[in-house]
């Protein structure tokens, strides 16, 4: 992708908002879309081009709004199509794009089409989902495991087949097989671009392919046909964003969902630097010590992917993540500066930066002591699952509390006040308690706070060709506390190099990173060469 045909997604930094914890306008604990629009000021003033919306869809939330049982309605708790309307057009008012959450691995078991589908095995719904006999001995068709733990297949009592859900038994998945259920999505997607979304970031879209009988559930072999065909009756001849969540994605595959001649999507969310920091047998819920070589090889070789072809996305969490300070920097005496380090090391990297709401003033990860504080059907599950094993209560508390979903979804601390301004009434999770200290009005008034950062880093998106376009390289992989890297373009380079640890570290910069020139955010001038000393979570950006 080169500036003189760049579409305007290139330009922009998302801002990823989970619609039940940003903003609560009317006292229920529950945020909302009034509350969302009531806040685009704040994301204006930040300098985001599009906002990526947790769903708002209609839902009974077993998965917080991941299970779906009307695509064309708006949970009454968030909202109405009306509020929905008003919140595109006052967000383009603003020249910010909405990019709705397209949820179409799997339904509700409330929507519609499996009501129709469990009425009888001859209705033309039934085979919009995946259906099995059960097995010789009565039980399930296989051993297929859910993603939220236990078996991922429920008998259906009333028609005397299991059906399958990758997800909790609430979430039944889509037969992709079927056309006409294909076209019903598509219909849907276009009833929404109608509307005047500005893209769609799309759920597990990696599994839509599965091959169950083949034992195949992501990267399956008809996935790239439906993205093809789903790019060509939706998404054709519209100037619009989409990013798929790809947790099977590869350096060997990535190209084949957004490669420019591809005609599927636009960027993809790859989870390798994730996963990397996970135990291999019990996952997130044990994570590994933190490796900076490792997290430097993984962002580094990404860059490599979509350095001639395709499109990255830069992120550090999302609503499925724990906050970002807490698992890459210091919440601690640092918070600040490692919060700032973070951002900056990241947004300069090439790629569309993604920033999750509360990351850009520097919220932690919560600690909460019980199981009872925690309201991820995932967590729960797990808890359940790992203690009758055997496993320590407080030691998947503590895990939970490091890399759990819950740590993200806590309340927006817009202020040191009452519920953090979040809600005039009882949140439905827990505002953390630190909100007294962080929170966006305090941080605001910082010239030198995090918010203020991000603000810059978005500015320097939008207007730098060198920061959007320009090639990457990286120096020094396996120094365990410094990242440093080069951008090119043309003549120009900016050089970036930064500490990522809360230690003062010597370092001797690569010949190949020394720059006299600019600031490349206040404009001064600026050097970098020989010998530096770095202090805790500092940052030194030079542009030539």
């Amino acid at each position: 992708m080169q500036p003189d045909n760049a579409p305007w997604w290139a330009s922009a930094t998302a801002y990823q908002i989970y619609p039940r914890s940003f903003c609560d306008s009317n006292g229920d604990g529950i945020g909302d879309i009034p509350g969302i629009v009531s806040k685009l000021d704040y994301l204006s003033d930040l300098g985001v081009g599009f906002v990526w919306l947790s769903p708002v869809f209609a839902s009974p939330m077993a998965d917080n709004g991941y299970d779906i049982s009307d695509y064309r309605d708006i949970a009454p708790e968030f909202g109405t199509l009306s509020d929905m309307d008003d919140l595109i057009a006052q967000a383009r008012a603003r020249d910010i794009g909405i990019v709705m959450d397209l949820v179409v691995n799997h339904t509700s078991d409330e929507h519609d089409w499996f009501k129709q589908a469990s009425a009888s095995r001859d209705n033309p719904y039934r085979d919009y989902y995946v259906w099995r006999d059960p097995a010789p001995d009565g039980g399930p068709p296989d051993d297929l495991q859910s993603n939220f733990g236990g078996p991922a297949w429920t008998f259906h009592d009333a028609s005397g087949q299991y059906y399958l859900h990758l997800f909790d038994p609430k979430q039944p998945d889509l037969n992709w097989e079927n056309p006409r259920m294909r076209q019903d999505v598509y219909d849907m997607m276009n009833w929404w671009f109608d509307r005047g979304v500005a893209g769609f970031r799309m759920d597990v879209i990696d599994l839509i392919g599965k091959d169950i009988d083949r034992g195949i559930t992501a990267d399956g072999p008809k996935l790239h046909d439906y993205l093809q065909e789903m790019h060509e009756q939706t998404l054709a001849g519209r100037d619009v964003v989409t990013v798929g969540e790809t947790w099977s994605a590869t350096p060997d595959n990535a190209l084949l969902y957004c490669g420019r001649d591809r005609k599927e999507l636009s960027m993809v969310f790859q989870f390798e630097h994730v996963i990397d920091g996970w135990d291999p047998e019990l996952g997130k819920w044990k994570p590994r010590p933190f490796d900076l070589p490792r997290l430097k090889r993984t962002l580094g070789k990404w860059q490599k992917v979509c350095a001639e072809d395709g499109w990255n996305s830069l992120f550090w969490g999302n609503h499925d993540l724990p906050r970002a300070v807490s698992k890459y920097g210091d919440d601690g005496a640092h918070r600040v500066a490692s919060a700032r380090c973070l951002a900056t090391l990241l947004h300069l990297m090439k790629g569309t930066p993604y920033i999750y709401q509360g990351e850009e003033i520097g919220m932690t990860n919560v600690n909460f002591t019980h199981i009872n504080q925690f309201r991820d059907v995932e967590t729960l599950n797990f808890h359940r699952i790992q203690t009758e094993k055997g496993v320590d209560p407080d030691a998947f508390i503590a895990g939970a509390n490091d890399n759990g979903r819950d740590n993200a979804r806590t309340p927006m601390q817009w202020t040191a006040g009452a519920q953090a301004g979040f809600t005039t009434g009882t949140p439905w999770i827990e505002v953390n308690p630190n909100h007294i200290t962080i929170n966006a009005k305090d941080d605001r008034t910082d010239p030198d706070g995090v918010f203020a950062r991000y603000r810059d880093l978005a500015a320097l998106r939008r207007t730098s060709d060198l920061v959007k376009f320009g090639d990457y390289t990286a120096h020094d992989q396996a120094h365990p506390q410094v990242m440093a890297y080069a951008r090119h373009l043309n003549d120009a380079q900016l050089s970036v190099v930064g500490n990522m640890s809360s230690q003062t570290v010597t370092y001797n910069v690569p010949d190949a990173l020394a720059l006299t020139g600019r600031d490349v955010f206040d404009g001064a001038d600026a050097a970098l060469g020989g010998t530096v000393e770095l202090h805790p979570w500092q940052v030194i950006t030079v542009k030539s």
